[in-house]
Protein backbone atom coordinates (compact mmCIF):
# COMPACT_ATOMS: atom_id res chain seq x y z
CA UNK A 1 0.00 0.00 0.00
CA UNK A 2 1.53 3.33 -1.01
CA UNK A 3 1.48 6.40 1.22
CA UNK A 4 -1.48 8.09 -0.49
CA UNK A 5 -3.52 4.87 -0.50
CA UNK A 6 -2.66 4.35 3.17
CA UNK A 7 -3.83 7.82 4.16
CA UNK A 8 -6.94 7.43 2.01
CA UNK A 9 -8.28 5.04 4.68
CA UNK A 10 -8.92 8.14 6.78
CA UNK A 11 -11.57 9.11 4.23
CA UNK A 12 -13.47 5.83 4.47
CA UNK A 13 -16.37 5.22 6.86
CA UNK A 14 -15.23 1.66 7.50
CA UNK A 15 -12.03 3.05 9.10
CA UNK A 16 -12.27 6.75 10.05
CA UNK A 17 -14.91 6.49 12.86
CA UNK A 18 -12.97 3.61 14.43
CA UNK A 19 -9.68 5.52 14.11
CA UNK A 20 -11.21 8.61 15.74
CA UNK A 21 -12.77 6.52 18.52
CA UNK A 22 -9.52 4.79 19.48
CA UNK A 23 -7.55 8.04 19.18
CA UNK A 24 -9.93 9.92 21.49
CA UNK A 25 -9.97 7.02 23.93
CA UNK A 26 -6.17 6.95 24.25
CA UNK A 27 -6.12 10.76 24.43
CA UNK A 28 -8.71 10.88 27.21
CA UNK A 29 -7.04 8.07 29.16
CA UNK A 30 -3.82 10.04 29.24
CA UNK A 31 -5.48 13.37 29.98
CA UNK A 32 -7.23 11.87 33.00
CA UNK A 33 -4.34 9.73 34.25
CA UNK A 34 -1.67 12.40 33.90
CA UNK A 35 -3.73 15.28 35.29
CA UNK A 36 -4.60 13.13 38.31
CA UNK A 37 -0.94 12.26 38.90
CA UNK A 38 0.16 15.88 38.39
CA UNK A 39 -2.52 17.18 40.77
CA UNK A 40 -1.43 14.62 43.34
CA UNK A 41 2.23 15.58 42.92
CA UNK A 42 1.48 19.23 43.71
CA UNK A 43 -1.32 18.73 46.24
CA UNK A 44 -0.91 19.57 49.91
CA UNK A 45 -0.03 16.51 52.00
CA UNK A 46 -3.30 16.67 53.96
CA UNK A 47 -5.33 16.43 50.73
CA UNK A 48 -3.92 13.02 49.82
CA UNK A 49 -4.96 9.73 51.46
CA UNK A 50 -1.26 8.76 51.68
CA UNK A 51 2.23 9.85 50.58
CA UNK A 52 2.36 11.40 47.09
CA UNK A 53 5.08 9.02 45.81
CA UNK A 54 3.00 6.02 46.88
CA UNK A 55 -0.12 7.62 45.36
CA UNK A 56 1.57 8.18 41.98
CA UNK A 57 3.03 4.67 41.77
CA UNK A 58 -0.23 3.11 42.95
CA UNK A 59 -2.12 5.10 40.32
CA UNK A 60 0.14 3.81 37.55
CA UNK A 61 -0.33 0.26 38.82
CA UNK A 62 -4.11 0.52 39.18
CA UNK A 63 -4.45 1.58 35.54
CA UNK A 64 -2.58 -1.54 34.36
CA UNK A 65 -4.12 -4.02 36.84
CA UNK A 66 -7.46 -4.45 34.97
CA UNK A 67 -5.60 -5.85 31.95
CA UNK A 68 -4.47 -8.77 34.11
CA UNK A 69 -7.90 -9.28 35.66
CA UNK A 70 -10.39 -8.72 32.85
CA UNK A 71 -8.60 -9.49 29.55
CA UNK A 72 -9.75 -13.12 29.55
CA UNK A 73 -13.42 -12.13 29.74
CA UNK A 74 -12.95 -9.16 27.41
CA UNK A 75 -11.51 -11.41 24.70
CA UNK A 76 -14.45 -13.82 24.95
CA UNK A 77 -17.01 -11.01 24.74
CA UNK A 78 -15.25 -9.49 21.71
CA UNK A 79 -15.36 -12.84 19.89
CA UNK A 80 -18.96 -13.67 20.85
CA UNK A 81 -20.77 -10.39 20.12
CA UNK A 82 -21.00 -7.85 17.31
CA UNK A 83 -17.97 -5.60 17.71
CA UNK A 84 -19.31 -2.12 16.95
CA UNK A 85 -21.95 -2.67 19.64
CA UNK A 86 -19.27 -3.58 22.17
CA UNK A 87 -17.32 -0.42 21.32
CA UNK A 88 -20.39 1.77 21.81
CA UNK A 89 -21.11 0.13 25.18
CA UNK A 90 -17.50 0.64 26.28
CA UNK A 91 -17.66 4.31 25.27
CA UNK A 92 -20.90 4.75 27.22
CA UNK A 93 -19.09 3.31 30.23
CA UNK A 94 -16.35 5.88 29.68
CA UNK A 95 -18.92 8.70 29.68
CA UNK A 96 -20.34 7.39 32.96
CA UNK A 97 -16.93 7.10 34.61
CA UNK A 98 -15.81 10.52 33.45
CA UNK A 99 -19.08 12.16 34.51
CA UNK A 100 -18.62 10.82 38.03
CA UNK A 101 -14.93 11.76 37.96
CA UNK A 102 -15.73 15.35 36.95
CA UNK A 103 -17.40 16.08 40.27
CA UNK A 104 -14.61 14.53 42.29
CA UNK A 105 -11.95 16.36 40.24
CA UNK A 106 -13.54 19.65 41.25
CA UNK A 107 -13.83 18.58 44.91
CA UNK A 108 -10.33 17.01 44.75
CA UNK A 109 -11.38 13.70 46.31
CA UNK A 110 -8.19 11.89 45.42
CA UNK A 111 -9.06 8.46 46.83
CA UNK A 112 -12.25 8.27 44.73
CA UNK A 113 -10.33 9.50 41.67
CA UNK A 114 -7.85 6.69 42.21
CA UNK A 115 -10.69 4.14 42.19
CA UNK A 116 -12.07 5.73 39.02
CA UNK A 117 -8.62 5.42 37.43
CA UNK A 118 -8.93 1.67 37.98
CA UNK A 119 -12.33 1.78 36.25
CA UNK A 120 -10.84 3.69 33.32
CA UNK A 121 -8.24 0.96 33.03
CA UNK A 122 -11.09 -1.57 33.10
CA UNK A 123 -12.93 0.01 30.17
CA UNK A 124 -9.61 0.18 28.28
CA UNK A 125 -9.07 -3.53 28.99
CA UNK A 126 -12.46 -4.32 27.40
CA UNK A 127 -11.74 -2.04 24.43
CA UNK A 128 -8.31 -3.57 23.70
CA UNK A 129 -9.33 -6.95 22.21
CA UNK A 130 -12.11 -5.53 20.05
CA UNK A 131 -9.83 -2.69 18.90
CA UNK A 132 -7.45 -4.95 16.99
CA UNK A 133 -9.94 -7.72 16.19
CA UNK A 134 -12.25 -5.36 14.26
CA UNK A 135 -9.54 -4.07 11.90
CA UNK A 136 -9.31 -7.21 9.69
CA UNK A 137 -13.11 -7.32 9.41
CA UNK A 138 -13.34 -3.82 7.95
CA UNK A 139 -10.15 -3.67 5.89
CA UNK A 140 -9.05 -5.64 2.85
CA UNK A 141 -5.92 -7.75 3.19
CA UNK A 142 -3.82 -5.26 1.22
CA UNK A 143 -4.97 -2.51 3.63
CA UNK A 144 -4.12 -4.40 6.81
CA UNK A 145 -0.58 -3.09 7.29
CA UNK A 146 -1.61 0.46 6.35
CA UNK A 147 -4.52 0.38 8.78
CA UNK A 148 -2.34 -0.88 11.61
CA UNK A 149 0.25 1.76 10.78
CA UNK A 150 -2.36 4.51 11.13
CA UNK A 151 -3.66 3.03 14.39
CA UNK A 152 -0.17 2.83 15.92
CA UNK A 153 0.61 6.34 14.71
CA UNK A 154 -2.65 7.61 16.19
CA UNK A 155 -2.12 5.81 19.49
CA UNK A 156 1.34 7.26 20.10
CA UNK A 157 0.31 10.75 19.02
CA UNK A 158 -2.71 10.53 21.36
CA UNK A 159 -0.45 9.46 24.24
CA UNK A 160 1.89 12.37 23.54
CA UNK A 161 -0.91 14.94 23.23
CA UNK A 162 -2.60 13.58 26.35
CA UNK A 163 0.64 13.84 28.31
CA UNK A 164 1.38 17.37 27.08
CA UNK A 165 -2.28 18.41 27.36
CA UNK A 166 -2.42 17.32 30.98
CA UNK A 167 0.55 19.55 31.76
CA UNK A 168 -1.14 22.52 30.07
CA UNK A 169 -4.51 21.96 31.75
CA UNK A 170 -3.16 21.83 35.30
CA UNK A 171 -1.47 25.20 34.79
CA UNK A 172 -4.70 26.99 33.81
CA UNK A 173 -6.70 29.19 36.15
CA UNK A 174 -9.52 27.04 37.55
CA UNK A 175 -7.60 23.99 36.31
CA UNK A 176 -9.88 21.50 38.06
CA UNK A 177 -12.91 22.81 36.22
CA UNK A 178 -11.16 22.67 32.85
CA UNK A 179 -10.00 19.11 33.46
CA UNK A 180 -13.49 18.02 34.57
CA UNK A 181 -15.12 19.46 31.45
CA UNK A 182 -12.42 18.13 29.13
CA UNK A 183 -12.62 14.48 30.16
CA UNK A 184 -16.43 14.41 29.86
CA UNK A 185 -16.50 16.20 26.50
CA UNK A 186 -13.81 13.91 25.07
CA UNK A 187 -15.74 10.83 26.24
CA UNK A 188 -18.94 12.10 24.60
CA UNK A 189 -17.19 12.89 21.30
CA UNK A 190 -15.63 9.42 21.37
CA UNK A 191 -19.08 7.84 21.80
CA UNK A 192 -20.48 9.90 18.92
CA UNK A 193 -17.64 8.66 16.70
CA UNK A 194 -18.27 5.08 17.84
CA UNK A 195 -21.89 5.35 16.69
CA UNK A 196 -20.63 5.71 13.11
CA UNK A 197 -18.54 2.51 13.14
CA UNK A 198 -20.05 -0.02 10.70
CA UNK A 199 -21.28 -3.35 12.02
CA UNK A 200 -18.68 -6.10 12.44
CA UNK A 201 -20.33 -9.49 12.88
CA UNK A 202 -19.64 -11.77 15.80
CA UNK A 203 -16.72 -14.13 15.14
CA UNK A 204 -17.81 -16.91 17.52
CA UNK A 205 -21.50 -16.34 18.35
CA UNK A 206 -21.89 -19.81 19.90
CA UNK A 207 -19.04 -19.32 22.35
CA UNK A 208 -19.96 -20.04 25.99
CA UNK A 209 -18.47 -17.29 28.11
CA UNK A 210 -16.76 -18.27 31.35
CA UNK A 211 -16.62 -15.54 33.99
CA UNK A 212 -13.91 -17.22 36.04
CA UNK A 213 -11.36 -14.42 35.83
CA UNK A 214 -8.19 -16.31 36.57
CA UNK A 215 -8.92 -19.57 34.76
CA UNK A 216 -9.79 -17.66 31.59
CA UNK A 217 -6.60 -15.64 31.79
CA UNK A 218 -4.62 -18.87 32.07
CA UNK A 219 -6.60 -20.35 29.18
CA UNK A 220 -6.04 -17.49 26.74
CA UNK A 221 -2.35 -17.46 27.60
CA UNK A 222 -2.12 -21.23 27.02
CA UNK A 223 -4.06 -21.04 23.75
CA UNK A 224 -1.81 -18.22 22.50
CA UNK A 225 0.98 -20.80 22.13
CA UNK A 226 -0.97 -22.55 19.35
CA UNK A 227 0.86 -20.94 16.41
CA UNK A 228 4.57 -20.50 17.10
CA UNK A 229 5.09 -17.50 14.83
CA UNK A 230 1.99 -15.75 16.18
CA UNK A 231 3.09 -16.40 19.75
CA UNK A 232 6.58 -15.04 19.05
CA UNK A 233 4.96 -12.00 17.45
CA UNK A 234 3.05 -11.44 20.70
CA UNK A 235 6.32 -11.71 22.62
CA UNK A 236 8.04 -9.26 20.28
CA UNK A 237 5.19 -6.72 20.53
CA UNK A 238 5.22 -6.95 24.32
CA UNK A 239 8.99 -6.55 24.37
CA UNK A 240 8.70 -3.36 22.31
CA UNK A 241 6.15 -1.91 24.76
CA UNK A 242 8.46 -2.85 27.64
CA UNK A 243 11.51 -1.07 26.24
CA UNK A 244 9.37 1.83 25.00
CA UNK A 245 7.98 2.28 28.52
CA UNK A 246 11.53 2.08 29.92
CA UNK A 247 12.74 4.88 27.65
CA UNK A 248 9.73 7.12 28.23
CA UNK A 249 9.91 6.63 32.00
CA UNK A 250 13.56 7.69 32.17
CA UNK A 251 13.43 10.63 29.75
CA UNK A 252 12.49 13.20 32.45
CA UNK A 253 15.46 12.12 34.60
CA UNK A 254 17.79 12.02 31.59
CA UNK A 255 16.76 15.55 30.61
CA UNK A 256 16.84 17.12 34.06
CA UNK A 257 19.52 15.21 35.99
CA UNK A 258 22.04 14.30 33.28
CA UNK A 259 21.60 16.92 30.54
CA UNK A 260 20.38 19.79 32.76
CA UNK A 261 17.39 20.42 30.55
CA UNK A 262 14.28 22.36 31.52
CA UNK A 263 10.76 20.85 31.44
CA UNK A 264 10.54 22.09 27.84
CA UNK A 265 13.39 19.73 26.97
CA UNK A 266 11.44 16.79 28.39
CA UNK A 267 8.52 17.71 26.13
CA UNK A 268 10.84 17.90 23.11
CA UNK A 269 12.26 14.45 23.89
CA UNK A 270 8.79 12.96 24.25
CA UNK A 271 7.74 14.64 21.01
CA UNK A 272 10.67 13.43 18.89
CA UNK A 273 10.29 9.85 20.17
CA UNK A 274 6.55 9.84 19.46
CA UNK A 275 6.88 11.51 16.07
CA UNK A 276 9.54 8.91 15.26
CA UNK A 277 7.15 6.04 16.05
CA UNK A 278 4.40 7.69 13.99
CA UNK A 279 6.72 8.26 11.02
CA UNK A 280 8.13 4.73 11.23
CA UNK A 281 4.64 3.25 11.35
CA UNK A 282 3.54 5.17 8.25
CA UNK A 283 6.77 4.35 6.42
CA UNK A 284 6.27 0.68 7.21
CA UNK A 285 2.87 0.84 5.53
CA UNK A 286 4.49 2.41 2.49
CA UNK A 287 7.31 -0.12 1.99
CA UNK A 288 5.02 -3.10 2.65
CA UNK A 289 3.19 -2.54 -0.66
CA UNK A 290 -0.04 -3.87 0.82
CA UNK A 291 1.50 -7.15 2.03
CA UNK A 292 1.94 -8.45 5.56
CA UNK A 293 5.73 -8.63 5.42
CA UNK A 294 7.62 -10.35 8.29
CA UNK A 295 10.89 -9.33 6.63
CA UNK A 296 10.50 -5.73 7.82
CA UNK A 297 10.62 -6.80 11.48
CA UNK A 298 14.41 -7.54 11.51
CA UNK A 299 15.00 -4.16 9.83
CA UNK A 300 13.18 -2.47 12.71
CA UNK A 301 15.03 -4.60 15.25
CA UNK A 302 18.38 -3.64 13.70
CA UNK A 303 17.51 0.05 13.85
CA UNK A 304 16.40 -0.22 17.47
CA UNK A 305 19.70 -1.87 18.38
CA UNK A 306 21.99 0.52 16.51
CA UNK A 307 20.36 3.76 17.62
CA UNK A 308 19.94 2.55 21.20
CA UNK A 309 23.67 1.81 21.31
CA UNK A 310 24.47 5.19 19.78
CA UNK A 311 22.29 6.90 22.39
CA UNK A 312 24.62 5.57 25.09
CA UNK A 313 27.62 7.16 23.37
CA UNK A 314 25.74 10.36 22.51
CA UNK A 315 24.80 11.30 26.09
CA UNK A 316 27.19 14.00 27.32
CA UNK A 317 26.41 15.02 30.94
CA UNK A 318 26.08 18.75 31.57
CA UNK A 319 27.97 19.62 34.74
CA UNK A 320 27.24 23.37 34.77
CA UNK A 321 24.21 22.90 37.04
CA UNK A 322 22.10 25.50 35.21
CA UNK A 323 18.88 24.32 33.56
CA UNK A 324 18.98 24.82 29.81
CA UNK A 325 16.05 26.20 27.86
CA UNK A 326 14.92 24.37 24.74
CA UNK A 327 16.84 26.75 22.45
CA UNK A 328 20.01 26.50 24.58
CA UNK A 329 19.69 22.72 24.70
CA UNK A 330 19.58 22.21 20.93
CA UNK A 331 22.60 24.46 20.37
CA UNK A 332 24.78 21.71 21.85
CA UNK A 333 25.69 19.19 19.10
CA UNK A 334 25.74 16.22 21.48
CA UNK A 335 22.15 16.98 22.52
CA UNK A 336 21.02 17.14 18.89
CA UNK A 337 22.53 13.68 18.48
CA UNK A 338 20.53 12.48 21.51
CA UNK A 339 17.31 13.83 19.97
CA UNK A 340 18.15 12.21 16.62
CA UNK A 341 18.77 8.86 18.30
CA UNK A 342 15.48 9.08 20.19
CA UNK A 343 13.63 9.89 16.97
CA UNK A 344 15.27 6.96 15.16
CA UNK A 345 14.58 4.57 18.05
CA UNK A 346 10.94 5.54 17.68
CA UNK A 347 11.10 5.26 13.88
CA UNK A 348 12.65 1.80 14.09
CA UNK A 349 10.04 0.83 16.65
CA UNK A 350 7.31 1.70 14.16
CA UNK A 351 8.93 -0.55 11.55
CA UNK A 352 9.25 -3.29 14.17
CA UNK A 353 5.74 -3.30 15.63
CA UNK A 354 3.34 -2.66 12.73
CA UNK A 355 4.08 -5.88 10.75
CA UNK A 356 3.83 -7.86 13.99
CA UNK A 357 0.30 -6.62 14.70
CA UNK A 358 -0.70 -7.34 11.11
CA UNK A 359 0.75 -10.87 11.31
CA UNK A 360 -1.19 -11.61 14.49
CA UNK A 361 -4.43 -10.41 12.88
CA UNK A 362 -3.90 -12.27 9.61
CA UNK A 363 -2.69 -15.59 11.01
CA UNK A 364 -5.12 -15.96 13.90
CA UNK A 365 -8.44 -17.68 13.27
CA UNK A 366 -11.23 -15.12 13.12
CA UNK A 367 -13.26 -17.08 15.68
CA UNK A 368 -10.60 -16.55 18.36
CA UNK A 369 -8.79 -13.42 17.17
CA UNK A 370 -10.04 -11.20 20.01
CA UNK A 371 -8.96 -13.74 22.64
CA UNK A 372 -5.48 -13.76 21.11
CA UNK A 373 -5.37 -9.97 21.36
CA UNK A 374 -6.56 -10.30 24.97
CA UNK A 375 -3.59 -12.60 25.63
CA UNK A 376 -1.37 -9.93 24.07
CA UNK A 377 -2.79 -7.33 26.46
CA UNK A 378 -1.93 -9.52 29.44
CA UNK A 379 1.59 -10.00 28.09
CA UNK A 380 1.99 -6.27 27.37
CA UNK A 381 0.99 -5.42 30.93
CA UNK A 382 3.31 -8.07 32.39
CA UNK A 383 6.27 -6.88 30.35
CA UNK A 384 5.65 -3.22 31.21
CA UNK A 385 5.43 -4.02 34.91
CA UNK A 386 8.62 -6.08 34.56
CA UNK A 387 10.25 -3.13 32.81
CA UNK A 388 9.33 -0.81 35.68
CA UNK A 389 10.62 -3.26 38.29
CA UNK A 390 13.86 -3.75 36.35
CA UNK A 391 14.32 0.02 36.16
CA UNK A 392 13.81 0.43 39.91
CA UNK A 393 16.25 -2.38 40.71
CA UNK A 394 18.88 -1.28 38.19
CA UNK A 395 18.78 2.44 38.99
CA UNK A 396 17.69 2.33 42.62
CA UNK A 397 18.95 -0.82 44.28
CA UNK A 398 22.04 -1.38 42.09
CA UNK A 399 22.59 2.40 41.89
CA UNK A 400 23.68 2.33 38.24
CA UNK A 401 23.46 5.33 35.90
CA UNK A 402 20.79 6.13 33.33
CA UNK A 403 23.41 5.86 30.60
CA UNK A 404 24.24 2.32 31.74
CA UNK A 405 20.52 1.56 31.87
CA UNK A 406 20.09 2.57 28.23
CA UNK A 407 23.16 0.53 27.22
CA UNK A 408 21.73 -2.50 29.02
CA UNK A 409 18.41 -2.06 27.20
CA UNK A 410 20.23 -1.99 23.87
CA UNK A 411 22.17 -5.19 24.65
CA UNK A 412 19.04 -6.93 25.93
CA UNK A 413 17.19 -5.95 22.76
CA UNK A 414 19.88 -7.53 20.60
CA UNK A 415 19.68 -10.74 22.63
CA UNK A 416 15.86 -10.90 22.63
CA UNK A 417 15.67 -10.18 18.89
CA UNK A 418 18.20 -12.88 18.03
CA UNK A 419 16.33 -15.40 20.19
CA UNK A 420 13.02 -14.56 18.48
CA UNK A 421 14.48 -14.78 14.98
CA UNK A 422 16.22 -18.04 15.82
CA UNK A 423 12.99 -19.53 17.20
CA UNK A 424 11.05 -18.39 14.12
CA UNK A 425 13.42 -18.33 11.11
CA UNK A 426 10.65 -16.94 8.89
CA UNK A 427 11.46 -13.37 10.00
CA UNK A 428 15.11 -13.62 8.95
CA UNK A 429 14.37 -15.61 5.79
CA UNK A 430 11.85 -13.04 4.59
CA UNK A 431 14.28 -10.22 5.48
CA UNK A 432 17.02 -11.77 3.33
CA UNK A 433 14.61 -12.57 0.49
CA UNK A 434 13.19 -9.05 0.44
CA UNK A 435 16.26 -6.89 0.90
CA UNK A 436 18.82 -9.02 -0.94
CA UNK A 437 16.71 -8.43 -4.07
CA UNK A 438 16.90 -4.68 -3.44
CA UNK A 439 20.68 -4.80 -3.10
CA UNK A 440 21.24 -7.01 -6.14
Amino acid sequence: MNQSHQLSLLGKRRFLPFFATQFLGAFNDNIYKNTLLLMAAFAAAEQLPFDSDLFINLGAGLFILPFFIFSGIAGQIADKYEKSLIIRRVKLLEIGIMSVAAGFIISQSFLVLLILLFLMGTQSAFFGPVKYAIIPQHLHEDELVGGNALVEMGTFVAILLGTLGAGLLVELTNAHGWVAVSVVVLAIIGWLCARQIPEAKASAPDLDISYNLFSQTRKIMRDAHGDRTVYLSLVAISWFWAIGAAYLTQLPNLASQILSGSPQVVSIMLAVFTIGVAAGSLFCGRISYGKVEPGIVPLGALGLSLFALDLFFAISPNTQGVLLSASEFIRIPANVRVLFDLAMIGFSGGLFIVPLYAMVQKRTEESRRARTIAALNVMNSSYMVGSAVFGMLFLGVANRTIEEFFLTLAVLHVIVSLLIFKASPEFWQRFKARFSRKVS
